[in-house]
């Protein structure tokens, strides 16, 4: 079968491997598309993990199913979670499934880039079936969604609030349709460029500004009356914008840190003064089980469609040319799929 493997960053190949084998509690998926993830465009997170088969937002079909499976049957159409929980640990008893050992430590194999990969009982446990009804696009949407549901839970966005989303990528765009979705009261979307700030205001944004690190403050005070953010989510894993984001928290607001800043870069956070304005800096990593129900739940109700959201689908074999477009602004989210004619 074909995979996509990374070497480094920018190091893509396209390789031949051998069909993953079936046990008995396992079952085999043909992968149909995935989705290519924002953490697949961070030179030091993709180095520190390579090489490895790119991958973790996968539909597809169940191909085969071992002796002891039960739930799951060929032919199914199903949504792949490449992480799940054990749901008995002191972190899983608090929801806090990301800190969750087996969480951790479970995966998909060899990863969703492939045209076969198998899932383990563990990762049954959060493998959605998806309705008839949903296309496999809006499938693919479901992990970048539900990443993006625990940030809105983090951040406990209240009717009428201002909300401010740094960055306005794929998972930028998520979150201010998210923020709409659940009552915010002006939804302010903020990128460097100018056509990603635009296109904000198509989904879901009262305003999109177009900033510099040095005129951020001053646009979102005269925007806000000097009142500023009750919620910031900040989108690039940078550490300038980190502080850009708590530059724009308002008086008791949340920031939510929704990308990891390499470990090398550091920001200086006054204690003094978050104290006492009661900022709260919420990291949110990744997703659970509750949140790509949710997901699955919210796309399928219509409040994120990846028609309006995927810009650009390719086969398995032009996987380094959906790579390179997926780095350029212009771009939203892209999808390989598993179809090799």
């Amino acid at each position: 079968m074909l995979a996509a493997k990374i070497y480094d960053f920018g190091d893509i190949r396209l390789e031949e491997m051998e069909r993953p084998r079936v046990g008995a509690d396992d079952i085999l998926v043909r992968a149909v598309a995935c989705g290519l993830c924002s953490s697949d465009f961070l030179p030091w997170y993709v180095k520190r993990k390579a090489p490895f088969v790119l991958g973790h937002e996968p539909v597809g079909v169940v191909e085969e199913i071992g002796e002891n499976v039960r739930g799951f049957c060929p032919g199914q159409r199903v949504f792949v979670h490449h992480h799940a929980p054990c749901w008995q640990c002191a972190p899983c008893r608090r929801g806090e499934y990301v800190q969750c050992p087996t969480w951790r430590s479970s995966k998909l194999e060899p990863g969703g880039m492939a045209e076969f990969f198998v899932v383990s009982p563990i990762n049954q446990r959060d493998t959605l079936v998806l309705p008839a009804e949903m296309s496999d696009l809006d499938g693919v949407l479901i992990e970048p969604v539900a990443c993006a549901l625990k940030a809105m839970r983090r951040a406990d966005i209240k009717p009428g609030e201002t909300v401010v989303v740094l960055g306005l990528g794929i998972m930028g765009i998520i979150n201010v349709a998210l923020a709409r979705h659940l009552g915010a009261g002006l939804v302010i979307g903020v990128d460097l460029v100018e056509q990603r700030a635009v296109r904000a205001t198509r989904f879901g944004a009262d305003l999109g500004l177009t900033v510099s690190e040095d005129n951020f403050v001053a646009q979102l005070a005269q925007v806000t009356g000097g009142a500023m953010a009750d919620v910031v989510i900040v989108g690039p894993g940078t550490a300038s914008a980190l502080k850009m984001g708590l530059a724009a928290a308002g008086a008791g607001a949340r920031v939510v840190q929704f990308s990891p800043v390499p470990p090398q870069e550091t920001i200086d956070i006054s204690p003094y003064e978050m104290y006492f304005k009661e900022v709260r800096l919420l990291p949110s990593y990744s997703c659970g089980p509750d949140d790509t129900r949710e997901a699955l739940k919210l796309i399928s109700s219509g409040v994120l469609r990846a028609a309006s959201l995927v810009s650009h689908t390719f086969p398995i074999r032009e996987v380094a040319r959906a790579y390179a477009v997926a780095q350029t602004p212009e771009a939203l989210k892209v999808v390989v799929s598993f179809d090799k004619q």
